[in-house]
């Protein structure tokens, strides 16, 4: 449903390339424009970030529309569903066939508040489940075919519970934009009064902060390196440019089978945890 209220000004719209067929209402109600159409600050920098993925997703939808009747994707972590909604309604319904948004979510007034903003929007091809990591890998209700799994700025282990469950469903494409990664970083502070076989190695974490950016860095590489091994070719690149976030780190992943290159990744992730006195960690990454 479009509301075409000319309180939208034409100078809100242009610079940010809110094309013809957007929902204004869905904007406003997403809080990126207010009721008169003006933004905020952080509403510029949302925007473009949603947007961006926006676009680098659509090729990946139209991909898998070539070659199937329909498309299912699940948005992981979807607090309250920004990617999912402004996805349906800048790109999934132009299509000439279905698009199945599901977005997963452990907190359940954001689920209810997704589920009510859907149905006021008549978003039909969307739904949402109040599930947790360890209850979505068995709902019987997800499709059984999923095609794309997203996770925007899922904090934590919460992108890893994506990557699991792309993994244990057999996904096509994973698009993960990892945030907040403190897991590592709290492991490696432990090993710096350990011993290494690389004493030397201690040194890059030694002080505080550098723990904290090497361990979100490591804990993006072990991700990268675990979906090669499971046979996906993997893109590493900005989202936007850091004057917008400083968690912008993007991973593109797609379902490549090459067991050459699957070995390789595999035995490189399993020195780097043996390097680095992240043995605990095995039983994720591997």
């Amino acid at each position: 449903m479009r509301n075409n209220s000319p309180q939208i000004t034409q100078q809100a719209i242009e610079p940010y390339a809110i094309r013809d067929h957007q929902s204004t209402r869905l904007l406003q109600e997403l809080h990126i424009l207010t009721q008169d159409g003006k933004m905020n600050q952080d509403s510029r920098r949302k925007l473009k970030q949603v947007f961006h993925l926006t676009q680098l997703i659509e090729p990946l939808i139209k991909q898998i529309l070539e070659n199937q009747s329909q498309m299912n994707m699940v948005d992981f972590g979807a607090g309250k569903s920004y990617l999912g909604f402004i996805l349906q309604d800048l790109v999934c319904k132009l299509q000439s066939k279905p698009c199945h948004i599901i977005g997963i979510e452990i907190r359940e007034e954001l689920v209810t508040y997704s589920k009510n903003l859907a149905k006021q929007l008549n978003f039909e091809q969307m739904e949402f489940r109040h599930l947790s990591a360890e209850e979505a890998l068995i709902d019987p209700n997800l499709p059984h075919q999923i095609d794309l799994v997203t996770a925007l700025h899922a904090c934590n282990t919460a992108t890893d519970d994506a990557i699991r469950f792309a993994l244990t469903r057999k996904v096509k494409h994973l698009v993960l934009v990892p945030c907040c990664q403190a897991e590592v970083a709290s492991l490696l502070k432990k090993s710096r009064s350990q011993t290494t076989s690389e004493k030397h190695l201690l040194q890059m974490w030694r002080h505080p902060i550098h723990a904290r950016e090497f361990g979100s860095h490591i804990t993006n590489v072990l991700r990268c390196l675990q979906l090669e091994s499971y046979g996906y070719e993997v893109t590493v690149t900005e989202l936007v440019g850091w004057e917008h976030s400083m968690k912008n780190e993007l991973i593109m992943a797609s379902q490549i089978t090459n067991p050459k290159k699957a070995k390789a990744a595999k035995l490189h992730l399993e020195a780097l945890l043996n390097d680095l006195d992240l043995q605990v960690l095995q039983h994720r990454f591997t």
